[in-house]
């Protein structure tokens, strides 16, 4: 299966970093052809240009700032997302992302008046994200990040796909053996993905 990766954090030394490795680790295991996007690395440009939005609703004139990307987003059979959890939120160069990349004719399209999902090339989403705060805490917050993988992003891609949100809560307070464990998971989810 082709699996795009989405990773989003500027530190290679981060526990984010490590939880990639094990994502892609997970991924070579299990025989998968990986595309691994690391929007820092690749210098992804999140800010959407006001002639991006003014072009926006304009298929498929909109995507040519960013066709290689939904070149590669149309590719996919499965997305991993990694991905830190800052103030309850996606760090921006993710949501940057999601406002470039996610655009009419690519991810949606509107039919009769009504949106119509586009994205039905991706059958399997998992999310590894890693949380500063406890589960209480994003609970109380609303869990935004949460809610975009399991029900923005599921909806958006081939129905009854498999989706799975793979979150570390609490890392700031954890433990080595706890972060250790975190990894095994992550690599043994994946690899069975």
């Amino acid at each position: 299966m082709k699996v795009l990766v989405l990773y989003a954090h500027p530190v290679e030394t981060s526990f984010n970093a490590a939880v990639h490795q094990a994502a892609l680790k997970g991924l070579r295991r299990a025989g998968h052809t990986i595309d691994n996007c690391d929007l820092y690395a690749e210098g992804f440009q999140p800010v959407l240009t006001r002639a991006e939005r003014l072009a926006y609703h304009d298929s498929p004139a909109n995507r040519a700032p960013v066709a290689d990307y939904v070149a590669r987003l149309q590719a996919a059979e499965a997305l991993v997302i990694v991905s830190p959890v800052w103030n309850f939120g996606f760090p921006a160069i993710l949501k940057g992302y999601f406002d470039r990349v996610f655009l009419p004719g690519v991810s949606f399209d509107m039919v009769d008046g009504k949106v119509a999902t586009m994205l039905h090339n991706i059958g399997k989403l998992t999310a590894c994200l890693t949380y500063g705060g406890n589960r209480t805490r994003a609970f109380l917050a609303g869990d935004p990040p949460r809610k975009m993988v399991t029900r923005v992003l599921r909806v958006t891609i081939k129905p009854g796909a498999t989706v799975e949100h793979l979150a570390f809560y609490d890392m700031n307070r954890a433990t080595e053996a706890q972060l250790t464990a975190h990894l095994a998971r992550v690599e043994r989810r994946i690899s069975a993905f």
